[in-house]
């Protein structure tokens, strides 16, 4: 059996929790299994080489940011093979470049392409735990790039659909997928399973327990994810296609601060605006979630859209470079203060009255709401960013999702 483990940052803060995962992966591989061990950077040190970027220089290129950072998972992985080696386990780590995980050049977004098995299963041969960085990889040039904040899990998820194999588990800091984040809503309840489907949403929608492409890949590829804590023994939340208890109306609400709207005002009111618009941010890379058009009048439009705050800046400096030739408006409204809080469910499809329910916890906490954006199996407002926490336990609350 080859199970492939990811343990994140905070597993691996220090001496005690390195042993902690080294001691846990050794049992697997005492019961005769093949193991796969993919780290993410110990605790904030991805947060402490940044600041140190910032230090040297207030904008630095891209391509330099991902060859400091991949030193966090390096730093990670032979620490732990270093700990599994003076408890008597043979093991080896090997690097992006070293296993050959060949990704896009769009760096600090990297996407993954191919992963090169030979060495992995050469080395699984030798009877040794493989324990590979997580978050990183290498272009057709040979540079390093990495995949985005969590990153690891995508790491992980590749590898065990190009290794086939039989178990993909997770490892974090809170013991599964829950209603919402308990750390914020003490009425949260841990899932004891959740589709890929749901899962990619609150990925997407800011629950942090796993990075959304990580949820996207293990859908494409059939990979069963389990998502558990390195802290303790309880079970997980397994994340796969379909779910054998009945439908719940909604399975979840996420929050995500890192959000700022831009409201693009004056635009023409003709075909081809909106195109032009989002093609020259999707030209860059530049992510957009929400987006809202306004009736038209005289001759105009409105267009509002939410992007993550760190592609702000350039989103900003892109719209304006095109104000006086393709896209022609009168002035950009900027607000960095806002959050998306939205509830997710595949049981919305059929059931009328979600978004009143929701909108009523809102109104019963006298907040108000900027945008909406809706989908099948979610529903995602904008508001202030003041209000986020407070929103997401009535509207946790108001579905009775804490009495699951």
């Amino acid at each position: 059996m080859l199970i492939v483990k990811k343990f994140g940052g905070t597993s691996v803060a220090n001496k005690e929790r390195i042993f902690n995962v080294a001691n846990r992966c050794i049992e697997d591989y005492k019961n005769g299994h093949d193991v796969i061990v993919v780290l993410s950077a110990m605790g904030k040190s991805t947060d402490e080489l940044i600041a140190q970027a910032k230090d040297i220089n207030p904008n630095p290129s891209k391509r330099e940011m991902d060859m400091l950072l991949t030193i966090g998972e390096q730093t990670s992985v032979a620490l732990m093979a270093m700990a599994m080696e003076s408890l008597g386990v043979p093991a080896i780590s090997l690097n992006a470049f070293q296993v050959k995980m060949h990704t896009t050049s769009v760096y600090s977004n990297a996407r993954l392409l191919k992963i090169d098995e030979e060495r992995i299963r050469n080395e699984l041969d030798s009877k040794k735990i493989v324990i590979i960085t997580g978050f990183q990889g290498v272009d057709k040039l040979d540079n390093y790039t990495t995949l985005g904040r969590g990153g690891s899990d995508t790491t992980a998820v590749a590898l065990a659909a190009a290794l086939h194999a039989d178990m993909c588990e997770i490892f974090t800091d809170v013991d599964g997928v829950y209603t919402a984040d308990p750390r914020k809503v003490p009425t949260a309840k841990k899932l004891k399973e959740i589709t890929y489907d749901e899962m990619l949403e609150l990925a997407s929608l800011g629950a942090g327990v796993l990075h959304n492409r990580s949820v996207e890949m293990a859908k494409k590829y059939g990979v069963q994810l389990v998502v558990r804590s390195s802290l303790n023994r309880s079970e997980g939340t397994i994340v796969k296609e379909e779910v054998s208890m009945e439908r719940m109306l909604v399975s979840g609400v996420a929050c995500d601060k890192n959000t700022a709207r831009i409201a693009v005002i004056g635009l023409q009111d003709q075909p081809g605006v909106a195109f032009k618009l989002f093609n020259h941010l999707a030209k860059h890379n530049i992510n957009v979630d929400v987006i809202l058009q306004s009736i038209g009048r005289d001759g105009t439009k409105d267009i509002s859209f939410t992007v993550a705050k760190d592609s702000l800046q350039e989103a900003l400096e892109i719209i304006e470079r095109h104000k006086t030739t393709s896209l022609q408006y009168d002035k950009i409204d900027v607000d960095d203060k806002v959050a998306k809080v939205s509830v997710v469910g595949a049981g919305m499809i059929s059931n009328a009255g979600v978004a009143a329910t929701m909108f009523e916890a809102l109104y019963n906490e006298n907040i108000n709401i900027k945008m909406i954006c809706t989908s099948e199996i979610r529903i995602t407002v904008i508001i202030n960013e003041a209000d986020a926490e407070r929103a997401m336990v009535s509207v946790h609350d108001k579905f009775r999702l804490g009495e699951m």
